[in-house]
């Protein structure tokens, strides 16, 4: 009979018996053919081992020397691995949750696509166990998250969402998460977003006093509301040492709850890459130029890198028909509005997001609509317009635009809507943040209004009337 053939263990599904390293080098330099099946074999399955032996030994006072030696690592071919590694460990040992978290920070601001697919993991991984009542999936995961926002990795919009859903059906188990959740980030959202937390809080007490939950956990909101009034002063944003990276140098990564994300599974397994040596040529070249030094704090930590080398799929254009992307937009914002203590912070984070410029008119259509929600009408949203006016042109020329646009279709507004649309309007004529000749498109007759414009026109008079007063606004109609 002739013998079966003996399989190379490395080859194997599994990736086979464990092969010592002295081994696995000298079978390595055995194989001629560096493009080989069996080559990139041996070097994947080394990849691995090292990315886990360096992040399960990772800690505080290791932590330079670790980021420095995994970065010698091919982690842009790894980055599936690595992201799986880093989540393992962080679910194994929760209590190291933000070294891992700092680990994560310093490897997004060099590679912010690395950083984007371990929050979508992990927002994959929050969901998921929220939808199988997995208690301690959702506490890990949301510890991890929590960390990543103080770390500015993930932006605070996630955090809010995150508490939002943990209380909307307040559970026993629900509530637990939504407080240990809260514990950990509750610093630095009280820092970014007072507004925000003040209505997690409000929701917490209308909890307390109305659900029917355990003691325990009535007593664990009681505990909650003592240790924010102490100032979080056991739960800093940041641990002492674990603060290595300039948070101008950092990616804020902006991913809502709710969206369809690919966790990218198929980069955890081996594939052969048909440009293998090229591609292990230009990440040396990476490390030359930006990895060099010694110190890995000395060289500037945001630049990018160019993933489409290290992607088989050829680029497809998609042309998003459904708006999935357009309410995502106007979510966003809405949050944003929301969570901002005034109007020059809500400026600063609305300016942050960098959206593209064929957005800016849904930007401040978006700032009208929030206004007209209100049940009276609130200064903020004026002022909000108004910074954008002065900062840019094409602001001021979209609310042109779409005082126009609202003139023409005021009888669509129910009156609350009209009062609080003509009242922002004339903050904006009062601080000459859009120019007087946008009430060129009211035409006073029978013919030409109908009663909801006669309304319109009268409140937004009435209003700069009494910003101006009736002898400047006399005069000043007059000049037009």
């Amino acid at each position: 009979k002739k013998k079966k053939e003996e399989l190379d263990p490395i080859l194997t599904r599994t990736g086979g018996a464990y092969i010592p390293p002295a081994r696995l080098r000298m079978m390595q330099a055995q194989i001629t053919d560096k493009a080989s099946l069996a080559y990139q074999r041996m070097s994947w399955e080394a990849l691995k081992k090292s990315i886990n032996g360096l992040i399960n030994k990772v800690n505080v006072s290791n932590i330079a020397n670790i980021i420095h030696e995994l970065l010698q690592e091919n982690i842009v071919r790894g980055r599936g691995l690595l992201a799986r590694s880093i989540l393992q460990a962080q679910g194994a040992s929760p209590i190291f949750t933000h070294v891992y978290a700092a680990v994560v920070a310093i490897i997004n601001s060099k590679f912010p696509q690395i950083g984007e697919l371990i929050l979508k993991r992990l927002i994959l991984n929050f969901r998921k166990g929220y939808r199988r009542n997995d208690k301690q999936q959702c506490l890990t995961a949301s510890k991890f998250v929590a960390h990543l926002i103080n770390q500015n990795v993930a932006h605070e919009v996630l955090c809010l969402e995150m508490l939002t859903l943990l209380l909307e059906r307040p559970t026993d188990d629900s509530v637990e998460v939504a407080i240990s959740f809260l514990k950990e980030c509750g610093l630095k959202l009280t820092e970014v977003s007072p507004r925000g937390i003040n209505a997690i809080f409000e929701r917490l007490r209308n909890v307390l006093h109305e659900s029917e939950i355990d003691k325990r956990v009535q007593y664990m909101i009681e505990v909650m509301f003592a240790i924010r009034k102490d100032g979080f002063k056991d739960h800093p944003v940041i641990s002492e040492g674990l603060d290595l990276v300039e948070e101008d140098d950092q990616f804020t990564h902006m991913l809502p709850l709710e969206d369809d994300y690919n966790p990218e599974d198929v980069l955890n397994v081996f594939k052969m890459d048909t440009d293998f040596l090229g591609n292990e040529e230009k990440y040396k070249e990476i490390k030359k130029g930006k990895l060099c030094s010694n110190d890995i704090f000395y060289f500037p930590l945001a630049f990018s890198i160019d993933f489409s080398p290290f992607l088989e799929q050829d680029k497809v254009t998609i042309f998003d028909k459904t708006e999935v992307n357009l309410v995502a937009f106007r979510r966003t914002i809405y949050l944003a509005i929301q969570s901002s203590l005034d109007f020059e912070e809500c400026a600063h984070k609305l300016i942050k997001m960098d959206f593209p410029e064929s957005q800016t008119k849904e930007l401040c259509n978006m700032i009208l609509d929030c206004c007209a929600q209100q049940r009276t009408y609130e200064k903020f949203f004026g002022l909000l317009a108004g910074r954008f006016c002065l900062l840019k042109k094409e602001y001021m020329e979209s609310f042109e635009a779409i005082f126009q646009e609202q003139y023409e279709t005021i009888h669509r507004l129910e009156t609350n809507k009209l009062r609080n649309v003509a009242r922002m309007f004339a903050h904006l004529l009062y601080t000459d943040s859009i120019p007087w000749s946008v009430l060129e498109c009211i035409k006073m007759s029978e013919d030409t209004t109908t009663s909801s414009s006669r309304i319109f026109v009268k409140i937004l008079f009435q209003e700069l009337c009494a910003y101006m007063g009736l002898p400047k606004l006399n005069e000043r109609l007059k000049d037009l």
